[in-house]
C-alpha cells in the first residue's frame, strides 16, 4: 500500500485555516479519497495543557517566554498526536492537518531578531521533532497569507473558545507587533523550504472570498496527490 500524504494549512491567527482545512478535506471525500483531519494544538487534551497555560499568560507575556521553552510546549502535544497521525498515513489515506510545526516556526521564529538566529532555531526545531520525537513529515505546508491587521478584525468574529478563559484573544492574538512579525517569518519560511507554499489571501488588503482561497489552495494540493 502506498503511503499517504501528509497536508499542512498554515498560517497567522485569524487567516481562515481551520475554514480552509474543512473545505479541503469535503473536496478530497468527494474526489473519493479517504481524508483526516488533525487539529493542533489539541486544546482540551492534556497534552496541550502547557500550551494552553502559555497562551493565557501563565507564564508570563508571550513574548518575554523563550522560543525554545515554548516550541517544548507544542512540541509534546504533537508527539502525542504523532501515533494516529501515523497510522492514517500508513493506511495510504490523507491527512489535512490545521497547523502543526510551521505554527511554531512561524510564530516563535518571529521572536528572533535576526534571520542567523531563526535559521538555528529552525534547525534545532526539525532535530527535535522529525529526529528526536520522529513525528510525520508533511508533503506539503500551504501558509495563507493575510496582513496582520485585517487577520486581527478576523479573530474578533471568532465565537468564544475554551481554552482563553473568556478572553476574546490569546496572547498570540492579542499583540499585533508579535503577527506582524509572524507573518513576515512565514513568508521566509515560504522562501526557503520548497515545500512550503505561500497562498496571498488578501493582496491588496481585502480579503478574497472563502470559494477564492479554497481554489488556490486546491491548485497547490494538486501538485502532489
Amino acid at each position: 500500500m502506498n503511503k499517504g500524504k501528509f497536508i499542512v494549512i498554515d498560517g497567522i491567527d485569524g487567516s481562515g485555516k481551520a475554514t480552509q482545512a474543512d473545505l479541503l478535506i469535503e473536496r478530497l471525500r468527494r474526489e473519493g479519497r479517504t481524508a483526516a483531519k488533525a487539529d493542533f494544538p489539541q486544546y482540551g487534551h492534556k497534552s496541550a495543557g502547557l500550551v494552553e497555560n502559555y497562551l493565557n499568560g501563565a507564564y508570563g507575556a508571550a513574548a518575554e517566554v523563550s522560543p525554545y521553552v515554548a516550541s517544548f510546549f507544542y512540541m509534546l502535544d504533537r508527539y502525542d498526536a504523532s501515533f494516529g497521525l501515523r497510522r492514517e498515513l500508513e493506511q495510504g489515506n490523507i491527512v489535512v492537518s490545521n497547523r502543526y510545526v510551521s505554527a511554531n516556526m512561524g510564530h516563535q521564529g518571529g521572536k528572533f531578531g535576526t534571520r542567523e538566529a531563526r535559521q538555528r532555531y529552525f534547525e534545532w526545531l526539525d532535530r527535535y521533532e522529525y529526529g528526536v520525537f520522529d513525528i510525520p513529515r508533511p508533503d506539503l505546508t500551504i501558509v495563507l497569507h493575510v496582513p496582520p491587521e485585517v487577520a486581527q478584525t478576523l479573530v474578533d468574529q471568532k465565537a468564544a473558545r475554551g481554552y482563553t478563559s473568556g478572553a476574546s484573544r490569546d496572547a498570540h492574538e492579542a499583540d499585533l507587533n508579535h503577527l506582524a512579525r509572524a507573518s513576515e517569518t512565514y513568508r521566509e519560511m515560504c522562501a526557503l523550504f520548497p515545500d512550503f507554499k505561500l497562498v496571498e489571501c488578501a493582496p491588496d488588503g481585502r480579503m478574497f472570498s472563502i470559494e477564492a482561497v479554497r481554489e488556490l489552495v486546491w491548485e497547490q494540493v494538486t501538485k502532489i496527490i
